[in-house]
């Protein structure tokens, strides 16, 4: 019998748990990151859909900046696979990768305005979407500073 009045079966400690044996500094933020990145995203959507599917507005036109949201990235992840991170100066592919995203992300701010101007959408929507864009391209942001290193875990993985 042991101190907690109870008998012990077996003369062995208990073994160790999986989840003490995973590595408890990785996990965490991992996890957390990604939470996090998720609700931005989702908020960023919400925006986004709310412009357009609000009874006043009952226009879809601002759903094309969904092909900003999906271009933004390539041109830098193309950059990231074609480049060595090892010279620590700066690299013209890297330069123009940066310029195209840069090109993209205006122009996905710009669309909803020319939307509006040519009264294509109200500008109630054109504000909701220029919101949804902010949490969007924000959370973007977020997943290259997060993911973007090049340890163990990083978004060349995904």
């Amino acid at each position: 019998m042991n101190r907690d009045g109870f008998f012990r079966l077996s003369s062995k400690p208990a073994a160790p748990s999986w989840r003490s044996r995973l590595p408890a500094r990785r996990a965490r933020p991992c996890r957390d990151s990604l939470i996090s990145l998720s609700f931005g995203g989702a908020v960023g959507l919400m925006f986004l859909m709310l412009g357009c599917a609000l009874p006043q507005y009952n226009q879809y036109w601002p759903l094309f900046v969904l092909f900003f949201y999906i271009l933004s990235p390539i041109p830098y992840c193309i950059a990231r696979r074609l480049v060595d991170d090892t010279d620590a100066a700066s690299n013209a592919c890297k330069e123009l990768a940066i310029f195209l995203t840069t090109g993209i992300v205006v122009s996905a701010f710009g669309l909803p305005i020319v939307f509006a101007r040519a009264e294509l959408i109200y500008w109630g929507a054109c504000a909701l979407v220029l919101t949804g864009n902010t949490v969007i391209f924000a959370t973007i942001l977020g997943f290259f500073l997060v993911f973007g290193s090049n340890d163990d875990f990083s978004w060349q993985q995904w």
